[in-house]
């Protein structure tokens, strides 16, 4: 779908990406299941083995411990398991420790029950509060084991959550620990060996792959969550059902295209400018997150006065298209449970815009927010500061 529209929302999804869009049709030009022996069932192998190469290469794990899923939210939820297997057999984990400003489906506690699911309080800037996951742990009674489930980086404010801090914690205490990558991949440098994380969650569309697939990956070694999907030998008798092929092919190119662009400062030198424009013709402007590690392609802003809703469906219909936060909440326009975490005050917090910026970001794209911006604010500025003084 070709358009004159300006997108800054790719932490919602970013654009399919050339490379990723020829792989796929690559493997529509020929049928085949993974699971047959024939020539064609065989081709299809083989594309989905070195697929696993390329997403591996993410976060610089290993090949034969991905997993390939449905999407980031499959992959929480299979690695949200109280069970997991240890050669093959399985054990319990009583425990599942989230932060308050993970995504939906980490929050929900994945197949954990309610009553095992405890929220870890964040700082002001969104970040993860060690001591009290020390505590937390410390807590746990003696042979009991948690699981705990942090996020590498936010989708609404872009902070990026201390996780080799967070490893060394959990791995001291003799727990597990899961990192949801989803914002992450493609955008830092991870290793799930230096995090020191026996699972970590990727999803394509974040990376200007298709929609629709995702990976769970493994460390290496000998412990897995139970499969959340059973009834076939399918991803190595670890997730049932019949692979997506074309969408791990395209998810694959654009792992490659992702892991080639990792380490510009593009995007960051973006942010800065744009964000000091933001700054300089607003003094009232809060950016959130601003004084953690965040994100090079995400700003989150807000101005006393201007709320979310009114100025989205303004950018909408001057082409350009921003958020509020997470679009897994699309469709509404309330108080960002991350925000809240963050102690951030409630009218700021209904004023929030996220944009977010990705592969085919261009310099001229933050210009036409900005233009878009200075008519939002003065249209809606003014009432705002009248009806106050009313």
């Amino acid at each position: 779908m070709k358009n004159n529209r300006t997108y800054l929302d790719y932490n919602a999804g970013a654009p399919l990406r050339e490379e990723a869009l020829a792989a796929m049709r690559e493997v529509f030009a020929s049928p085949g299941n993974a699971s047959s022996i024939h020539a064609n069932g065989r081709g299809a192998r083989s594309v989905i083995e070195r697929a696993r190469e390329s997403v591996a290469a993410l976060v610089d794990g290993d090949p034969q411990n991905v997993i390939f899923t449905s999407g980031g939210t499959e992959a929480n939820v299979t690695a949200l398991s109280p069970v997991w297997m240890r050669d093959g057999k399985p054990f319990d984990v009583k425990h599942l420790f989230v932060s308050a400003v993970e995504h939906p489906s980490v929050l929900a506690g994945g197949r954990f029950a309610v009553d095992h699911v405890n929220v870890l309080p964040v700082d002001g800037e969104g970040r993860v509060d060690l001591a009290a996951l020390q505590d937390s742990l410390a807590a746990v009674p003696q042979g009991e084991i948690a699981l705990v489930s942090v996020m590498a980086a936010n989708s609404e404010t872009g902070v990026i959550q201390p996780l080799k801090e967070i490893g060394v914690i959990v791995e001291d205490a003799g727990h597990l620990f899961h990192v949801d990558a989803v914002q992450g991949a493609g955008r830092l440098d991870l290793s799930m060996a230096m995090i020191g994380c026996q699972a970590l969650s990727i999803s394509s569309h974040k990376i200007g792959g298709p929609q629709g697939v995702g990976a769970l990956v493994l460390a290496k070694g000998i412990l897995r969550p139970a499969p959340l999907f059973t009834g076939g030998g399918q991803e190595s008798w670890r997730r049932a059902g019949t692979e997506n092929t074309a969408g791990i092919a395209g998810f694959a190119a654009a792992s490659e295209a992702a892991c080639s662009e990792r380490g510009s400062l593009r995007l960051v030198e973006y942010q800065q400018d744009f964000e000091n424009k933001l700054k300089s013709n607003y003094p009232d402007l809060l950016i959130f997150g601003e004084n953690a590690p965040r994100l090079g392609n995400t700003t989150c802003f807000s101005v006393p006065g201007v709320p979310a809703e009114t100025a989205l469906i303004s950018f909408d219909l001057s082409g350009v298209s921003v958020s509020s936060g997470s679009a897994c909440s699309s469709g509404k326009v309330g108080v960002s449970h991350v925000l809240t975490a963050m102690g951030v005050d409630e009218q700021a917090a209904r004023g929030a815009i996220r944009l977010s910026m990705g592969w085919a970001t261009r310099p001229e794209d933050l210009d036409t927010a900005l233009k878009a911006w200075q008519r939002i604010y003065e249209r809606i500025s003014p009432r705002q500061k009248q009806a106050n003084v009313v």
